[in-house]
């Protein structure tokens, strides 16, 4: 159920296209993350005047901001070659040596989701992307011999959500390690601004900041919501996207003023209501609201974390003022002294 959320930055297929053509193409077209971006600048600007290939870089943040989009311009920017792959779609070594060998100088290789990569198959990057080297296994048992592949130079893009689960061994590779930060509300209308743009989108300035102000801290949210408050206001407005409509799209589509939808209120009225406000065990929540842990743990608590309006503790999961103040309800009234 969680795949399908309007709210939730994993991408929906049938849009992937339409996703794509929105991915700004240059660095300058870059929206935010100001201080990544000028690192980022100097690093390609002095790769590309001494004729070499950029360090490998880890990108790192939650999904959604822009990681993808960043590996792209580093190989526009640099005008070289990119190839993509991710962690989970690399099963065997020989995997690996089809796409290193095959890369022309200075490529970008770009994986995404590379905490996912099985640990056997790190250790063949390490010479790799040291030595620009590649050994190989040949036969079995006695007459097995190792050979050597050389490899062209280039830049390896790794894209993370979860660099805690990364071994060092392969993080300290990375000679550029940066990480996304989620985005303002002021940003986020520019992106929208600029989508708007692309897709021939009569866009008001209030449309956008309403738009923006939904969307998560996170483009692809605000991308996602401007596609669908879009045909509202086709059908029901006229085709312009006024502060009005993107109002009444976003309440139809049942995201409220701070982002949540139907979904992540579940959540918060299980806690407040049903549990007094927690503490309330994992295992029990995912009861409650008919979902698994794991989709509890990684879709729903990031956002509710970030805002405030849950805390995890030792004991369980507990709802703060802010989420009743939210849901308008009233807070339990806390313990009185004894003394």
């Amino acid at each position: 159920m969680s795949e399908g959320r309007i709210q939730s930055p994993a991408a929906l297929l049938e849009e992937d296209d339409l996703d794509r053509s929105l991915r700004p193409r240059r660095l300058a077209d870059f929206v935010g993350q100001e201080a990544l971006r000028e690192q980022l600048q100097v690093a390609i600007e002095a790769a590309a005047g001494r004729g070499e290939p950029l360090d490998h870089l880890l990108l790192a943040g939650p999904p959604g901001l822009g990681k993808t989009s960043l590996a792209q311009i580093v190989a526009a920017e640099l005008d070289v070659p990119f190839v993509q792959t991710a962690g989970p779609a690399l099963e065997r070594k020989g995997d690996i040596a089809a796409f290193l060998t095959a890369l022309e100088p200075r490529s970008v290789f770009f994986v995404d989701e590379i905490h996912r990569l099985p640990r056997t198959l790190e250790e063949a990057f390490y010479p790799a992307m040291e030595d620009r080297r590649l050994p190989i296994t040949v036969g079995q048992g006695a007459g097995a011999r190792v050979v050597t592949l050389d490899l062209p130079p280039f830049t390896l893009v790794g894209a993370t959500t979860r660099t805690g689960l990364l071994t060092t061994p392969l993080r300290d590779r990375f000679g550029i390690q940066l990480r996304m930060q989620p985005y303002s509300v002021g940003e986020l209308s520019e992106i929208v601004h600029r989508s708007a743009g692309i897709l021939e989108i009569d866009l008001e300035h209030e449309g956008a900041a309403a738009i923006a102000s939904r969307s998560r801290r996170t483009p692809r949210i605000a991308n996602r919501l401007l596609k669908r408050v879009r045909d509202y206001a086709e059908v029901r407005m006229h085709g312009v996207v006024t502060a009005e409509a993107a109002a009444e799209a976003l309440t139809m589509l049942e995201v409220d003023e701070r982002g949540l939808d139907r979904l992540d209120r579940d959540v918060l009225c299980a806690i407040c209501e049903r549990f007094d406000g927690g503490p309330v065990g994992l295992s029990t929540l995912a009861v409650a609201v008919g979902e698994e842990q794991d989709t509890i743990e990684d879709v729903y608590e990031p956002y509710l974390l970030q805002e405030g309006l849950i805390k995890r503790t030792p004991r369980g999961r507990v709802a703060t003022a802010a989420a009743y103040a939210h849901l308008g309800l009233e807070p339990p009234e806390a313990d009185r002294p004894l003394f």
